[in-house]
């Protein structure tokens, strides 16, 4: 009885990833949604200009001088005393900002920390054109989103000139590039211990509960943790035009292609070692 050829393992493995990678760049790329002129090319930003540059352990300027939603003047010092979930966002947002703040109110709908005394979240705007009478309608808007009990004053919506919220943005290492009369940045929330130490940052629009009451222990305890769960950074871009995180199907292809790739291997070389032993015998 003949034998057909045998192949070399690796060789197999060139073939799969040759297979497995031709419909993908084959492909064409699928456009991601965009809020800008369709006569206008999307914009590109360096992490540099947006993004998130994680802070870890740094103290933020709790001198700085805000605007409460009253109009009055406050400093950070005068509100920060006790764990503190920070948000940065503008008023006139039509983007990641209204899901980012409804994802951080249907959190704090869940989670079994106490609101105004585990923790409290500040929300600042970056843009100086946002007022007080704006910041105020805002609070009223999300806290009507929070069903269980919660003290107003555990959430507090702050606006200031730009020099002042640029400087906590910077403390925080929160980029953000002012496009038009919109504002292109990511989207996270960012945890503050009671001595104004950053301790967590957590990415994205929607948070889990017991992630976010165990950031408020550790900012409690002036704990600074690296973030662990980055996966929103690996499998999503942020989409300057559509102010949006979008998939990165290039990064997810590749994984999956390379996972492939491994499984056919290994399958071959177990029919290879099992082929030989049933000769042997």
């Amino acid at each position: 009885m003949s034998k057909l050829p045998t192949r070399s393992p690796w060789t197999s493995l060139v073939l799969a990833a040759a297979l497995l990678g031709g419909p993908l760049r084959a492909q064409a790329p699928v456009p991601a949604p965009t809020s800008a002129p369709t006569d206008q090319a999307a914009p590109a930003f360096t992490p540099q200009e947006v993004g998130v540059d994680e802070k870890l352990g740094a103290t933020i300027p709790l001198d700085l001088v805000l605007k409460a939603e009253d109009g009055q003047p406050v400093t950070l010092r005068s509100l920060i005393d006790k764990p503190t979930i920070l948000t940065l966002n503008y008023f006139r947002c039509a983007g990641i900002c209204t899901p980012q703040l409804s994802g951080v109110a249907e959190v704090l709908n869940r989670t079994q920390a106490e609101p105004g005394k585990d923790f409290q979240v500040l929300t600042v705007s970056f843009d100086e054109r946002d007022e007080p009478e704006i910041a105020a309608q805002k609070r009223t808007n999300y806290l009507g989103e929070i069903t269980r009990p919660f003290p107003p004053a555990a959430w507090r919506f702050l606006t200031g000139p730009a020099a002042t919220t640029k400087a906590l943005a910077d403390a925080v290492g929160f980029k953000f590039k002012r496009v038009g009369d919109d504002f292109v940045h990511a989207g996270a929330i960012i945890f503050i211990s009671p001595k104004g130490k950053v301790t967590r940052y957590m990415y994205g629009t929607t948070y889990v509960p017991a992630d976010l009451q165990m950031a408020a222990q550790e900012a409690a305890r002036g704990e600074a943790q690296p973030t662990i769960n980055k996966f929103l950074k690996f499998c999503f871009s942020y989409d300057p035009a559509g102010r949006k995180y979008v998939l990165n199907t290039t990064t997810i292809g590749a994984t999956v292609i390379i996972l492939a790739a491994l499984v056919f291997v290994a399958t071959l070389v177990r029919r290879g070692r099992k082929t030989k032993s049933e000769e042997g015998e």
